[in-house]
Parts: structure tokens; C-alpha cells; sequence
């Protein structure tokens, strides 16, 4: 499994925590985001990763801001990114069942850190259910993208 992390400032210490969490798993990770506290645009990370998930260059994302609004918005913008706002093991492991995310987005400066890492554990051991859900996630996509 590969996945793609991207970070503005707020994320930088999280961010390194999970690198650590997913290559103790074996994930190989792609890392698109700040590596400093230094003031940045989230977007500047935010859109790689979006690219890495939608090229299928990578099989996930992950995405942290302070408030994970700002990157959720930036994923979202393209075509075929699900992108989701998660604050609470449950609207994470919902994310995954009936909403097929394919990119986490974590809100660093409103959870722990161990919070943080609990959330991509689930996200990353939650599957997609389909079903009655694989409809609604289908008309996600405005046909004007």
C-alpha cells in the first residue's frame, strides 16, 4: 500500500508521527507536505496529494490542517476525491463504510495526537460496505466536472 500525506504548518508534528505509524506498517509513504512550522499555504500540499490519489499513484491520502476544513475544501475540488473532515472514531470508520473516502483529513489543532493516529488506523482498516452506498457515493460527481 502506498499513501500520500500532505501538511501546512499546523500538521508538521503530526504528520511525522504518522510517516512513523504508516512505515511501521509497511506503508511506503509519499509526503507532499511542509516538513517545518514555518507559515504555509495549505494548498500548496493539499493538491498533490488530491493528484496522487486521483492518478492512482497512491491507494489513499491523508491530509492535515488546523482546522482539516481548508485542506477537506482543496481535496474536494477535484474530480474523484472524497475527502473527509473527521474528528471522532466514528465519523472516520462512516467515512470509509458508506462514503468511500479515499482521503482523511485531520483537523491537528481540534484532536490529540493519539486521537490522530487512532484515525488512521480505522481509516486505513475500514472498507468501503457498497450496497445501498455505492449509488450515493456514484452522484458525488457534479456532471459538470
Amino acid at each position: 500500500m502506498k499513501i500520500a500525506i500532505g501538511n501546512d504548518h499546523a500538521g508538521t508534528s503530526y504528520k511525522f508521527k504518522i510517516i512513523d505509524l504508516l512505515k511501521e506498517k509497511g506503508i511506503e509513504v509519499i509526503n507532499f507536505g511542509t516538513d517545518t512550522n514555518d507559515s504555509m499555504d495549505y494548498p500548496d500540499a493539499i493538491h498533490p496529494v488530491a493528484n496522487a490519489v486521483t492518478s492512482k499513484t497512491v491507494d489513499f491520502g491523508i491530509i492535515l490542517c488546523g482546522s482539516g476544513n481548508g485542506a477537506a475544501m482543496t481535496a474536494n475540488h477535484h474530480k474523484n476525491i472524497r475527502a473527509a473532515l473527521c474528528w471522532n472514531n466514528e465519523l472516520v470508520a462512516l467515512a470509509r463504510q458508506h462514503n468511500d473516502a479515499n482521503i482523511l483529513s485531520i483537523p491537528a489543532r481540534y484532536v490529540s495526537l493519539s486521537q490522530a493516529l487512532d484515525f488512521v488506523n480505522i481509516f486505513l482498516s475500514t472498507n468501503f460496505e457498497g450496497g445501498r452506498h455505492l449509488k450515493r457515493v456514484n452522484k458525488i460527481n457534479s456532471k459538470d466536472c
